[in-house]
């Protein structure tokens, strides 16, 4: 499903450059559940940005679904992600100006889905969820725990064919949690790819494959 090979990215830094990531070499299966691990400032979240089409690398080739990331326009990248991907942001990326239900509709709109079975996929994850009371609330409204639900939600209303969750759990309370760790783990058995950053032991123990980073470098790929 991905390939990576030399993965690179850095910034210039007067006359040097200062690197996010390192000669990053790495194949993930169809139907994976990997957790990616390592200290803060180890390059975890800009690898799943990378991973997410949502940034690009400096260098190094990627391909996704036999297709060449790298040499692809930005325009084509949007689509791929649109269609193919799920993301659940640590700090949730919900659009202030629409409401928790409007939030949710929005992936749907970009995939041109009509509009009775847009509000039935809205509807199961408000029930899903349990936000049906605050489908009409804006995320200022919201706490973070219930901000981050509807991040979930909206990453998964499309069944993607695979989820990118940064922290999916950090601002959660131990029994949502374990609700939405749960919830993945359901969605692998079903046949989604999942890749998740974390720092929790407990977290990653759901997924088959441990990726330590440390400096931007994988230092460690384990299995669980």
């Amino acid at each position: 499903m991905i390939k990576m090979r030399g993965i690179m990215k850095y910034y210039s830094a007067g006359f040097g450059k200062t690197f996010v990531l390192r000669d990053i070499n790495l194949d993930i299966e169809p139907g994976e559940f990997i957790s990616i691990m390592g200290p803060s400032g180890a390059g975890k979240s800009t690898l799943l940005h990378i991973l997410g089409m949502l940034d690009e690398p400096s260098d190094g080739e990627y391909e996704f679904l036999n297709e060449r990331v790298h040499k692809l326009n930005e325009k084509t990248r949007s689509e791929i992600h649109s269609n193919y991907i799920g993301f659940v942001f640590q700090n949730y990326h919900l659009i202030d100006e629409l409401t928790v239900y409007e939030n949710l509709e929005t992936p749907l709109l970009y995939k041109k889905i009509k509009g009775s079975e847009r509000k039935s996929l809205v509807s199961d994850m408000l029930d899903r969820f349990n936000i049906v009371a605050k489908k009409d609330l804006f995320p200022n409204q919201l706490s973070g725990g219930q901000q981050q639900l509807v991040g979930v939600a909206r990453a998964l209303i499309t069944s993607p064919k695979m989820i990118l969750a940064d922290e999916p759990t950090g601002n959660l309370n131990s029994k949502q949690g374990e609700e939405i760790m749960e919830l993945f783990k359901q969605l692998n058995n079903e046949g989604t790819t999942i890749i998740q950053v974390t720092h929790s032991e407990k977290n990653a123990s759901y997924g088959k494959r441990i990726i330590n980073l440390l400096d931007g470098r994988i230092v460690e790929e384990a299995p669980l």
